[in-house]
């Protein structure tokens, strides 16, 4: 499945983005998705993630009460809100295939098949 995120942008501390990950010509139903963000010099960190099922989330201690993950069957979007300077980074979207029904969810790299090619959040006065 080929992933497209969009949303990003410029944005300044305190602001909100909202971004948005679609599969062309598909449903995301089948998939646990999830939001990892890299940084300039730095590894690519865990988000939040949703299940394939139920709506289950998680999130990383940095997105807590401030992002929040949503899916409604053709995208999967990523709310974020009280934005910082040190949420600066490319975000990716990344989708596992997952048994209908599963309300596991999924934090590293390793657990994702298939990856879009990043937006740019710049978070910056």
């Amino acid at each position: 499945v080929q992933l497209q995120a969009s949303g990003g942008g410029l944005v300044q501390p305190g602001g909100s983005l909202r971004l948005s990950c679609a599969a062309s010509g598909r449903s995301l139903n089948d998939y646990a998705m999830g939001w990892f963000r890299q940084a300039p010099g730095k590894e690519r960190e865990f988000v939040a993630a949703t299940s394939q099922s139920r709506g289950a989330t998680y999130y990383a201690e940095s997105a807590k009460g401030r992002f929040f993950i949503s899916r409604d069957g053709a995208e999967v979007n990523l709310q974020m809100n009280s934005l910082q300077p040190e949420d600066t980074a490319v975000y990716y979207c990344a989708a596992r295939p997952s048994i209908k029904g599963s309300v596991r969810f999924y934090d590293t790299t390793s657990d994702y098949d298939y990856w879009g090619q990043g937006t740019l959040v710049t978070v910056s006065s």
